[in-house]
């Protein structure tokens, strides 16, 4: 925060005029904006359409906006002034040329007018006058202060029993990483009143709690542990270096001169593995891994997508070290950056954030993207230095598929060696691991309607009936083979 107050700082010292802080955490950007106007040595008013100037009586308290505008323009002394929800005004002409009068004024003064507001709105002829802030979420140290301010009061009126070693508080802080300041003091206080004690066994709470947030936001969601390494049939390449690199996230492997992985994309045939193998990453290395849904990022406000892209990277990097999972990428950002995409350019700016961000990231956010089809993969973001490597997932060989119908035996509750697995196998060239799984499943089916036990003859009439998607999209597969053997390591 420390950091932010200075950047401010030097923004109303550069007379930049206005300041739009991006948040929903309202009280939390106003306290900041008092503390710069203690650095910076200038009186600060607030203003909202409730109550009009608040904080003082100079300027009377009319709620209007226009008078609000008129009131700094009159204004003859440094200052800073602070409206809060202005946005939903940012759509009437009236206003938008009466902020660009503002704009023109604040230049020659010593004024600077900030914005607070949960929704970015930049209207046309007022973007080279508007500076975007975004407001980070609480730091390790802010929830530390945080916890201790909600603990000791309590503690030391004996009103709950609290062991808090160094590293429970570090724990219980990591867990709440990506939370705003409001979660964070109802999550503690929650904790305390639940129990009237604070310590390991709150930690399952802290991390529901937090999935809970995370996934009432829309843009991310949370994925327990739920497949592992063992899970996956294959792709022993892609499982040697992912070993390689899950160590790297640690602070051993900075001594050593590493940095943190950026990311890898699975390239391959749908229905092959690629996101059981994304999920199995999750626990191999021990990480949370969030999902982004890029259609929830596009919203029909002006400026809702790019601060939804904006929220959704910041709450990724709040909660890193962790993996943040694009599922079929090739879908999501198709034709994003085309001039002919119809949306006034909001795929483009969405598409650019994104790409930047994962060039230039600092946070230990592991991109682990998904794709399908490489003709609507946009040429940047193949470039080298998004991804660490890209894998092309291909189907199944013979002894691939020997494993995967073990895997998915077992987990039917079913001994493989009870079946003739290495006929299967034959009998199943072409088939993808998601296609093996079903019809294992189908032939349970067909035994259960029979009310008997699974046997070989109903897994081979199951093979015998379905056809792959190899010989479906028999030129389409063709065409990615050829394209991953130049470009793609084998997963396999």
């Amino acid at each position: 925060m420390k950091k932010l107050i200075e950047e401010l700082t030097l923004y109303i010292k550069s007379r930049y005029p206005i300041i739009y802080m991006v948040t929903s955490e309202e009280n939390r950007a106003a306290r900041l904006v008092t503390k710069v106007s203690e650095t910076a040595g200038k009186d600060c008013f607030f203003w909202s359409a409730t109550e009009g100037f608040y904080t003082t009586s100079k300027f009377g308290r009319d709620t209007t906006p226009a008078k609000a505008l008129d009131t700094i323009l009159g204004y003859t002394e440094p200052g800073l002034f602070v409206l809060k929800d202005f946005h939903p005004y940012l759509e009437d002409a009236y206003i938008i040329r009466k902020l660009r009068d503002v704009v023109a004024h604040l230049k020659k003064s010593f004024k600077t007018v900030f914005i607070i507001s949960p929704s970015l709105v930049l209207p046309p002829g007022l973007e080279k006058g508007i500076t975007p802030v975004d407001l980070p979420l609480p730091s390790v140290e802010e929830l530390k202060q945080i916890l201790d301010q909600i603990i000791a009061p309590l503690k030391n009126a004996n009103k709950i029993t609290a062991n808090l070693d160094d590293q429970l508080i570090e724990r219980i802080v990591n867990a709440s990483r990506g939370l705003t300041e409001s979660e964070v003091k109802n999550l503690y206080a929650k904790l305390v009143v639940d129990d009237k004690a604070f310590d390991e066994k709150d930690l399952p709470i802290v991390v529901a709690e937090k999935k809970t947030l995370i996934r009432k936001s829309g843009l991310l969601e949370y994925y327990d542990f739920s497949e592992s390494m063992a899970s996956v049939g294959g792709l022993d390449k892609l499982k040697v270096w992912l070993n390689q690199r899950g160590m790297a996230f640690s602070g051993k492997a900075r001594d050593f001169g590493l940095p943190e992985p950026k990311g890898v994309m699975l390239l391959g045939v749908q229905g092959c593995g690629k996101s059981l193998a994304a999920k199995a990453t999750a626990s191999l290395w021990n990480l949370p891994l969030l999902k982004l849904d890029v259609g929830k990022i596009f919203d029909a406000y002006l400026g809702s997508s790019e601060r939804n892209i904006r929220d959704a990277i910041m709450v990724a990097e709040a909660t890193s070290p962790n993996i943040l999972w694009v599922d079929e990428i090739d879908k999501a950002f198709s034709g994003m950056g085309s001039q002919n995409s119809g949306d006034f350019g909001v795929s483009a700016r969405v598409f650019g954030t994104f790409l930047t961000w994962m060039q230039e990231k600092t946070a230990p956010v592991f991109v682990l993207s998904t794709a399908n089809n490489i003709e609507n993969l946009p040429p940047e973001l193949l470039r080298k230095g998004r991804f660490d490597e890209i894998f092309f997932i291909d189907i199944p060989d013979i002894e691939e598929r020997k494993n995967i119908f073990i895997i998915h035996i077992n987990k039917r509750n079913r001994d493989p060696k009870a079946f003739n697995i290495d006929l299967f196998s034959e009998k199943t060239e072409g088939f993808t691991g998601a296609e093996i799984e079903q019809l294992i499943i189908s032939g349970l089916y067909r035994a259960f309607a029979d009310n008997r036990e699974l046997k070989d003859e109903d897994v081979l009439q199951e093979i015998k009936e379905t056809v792959p998607l190899s010989v479906t999209y028999q030129e389409r597969i063709s065409a990615l083979r050829n394209w991953a053997k130049k470009r793609a390591r084998d997963a396999s």
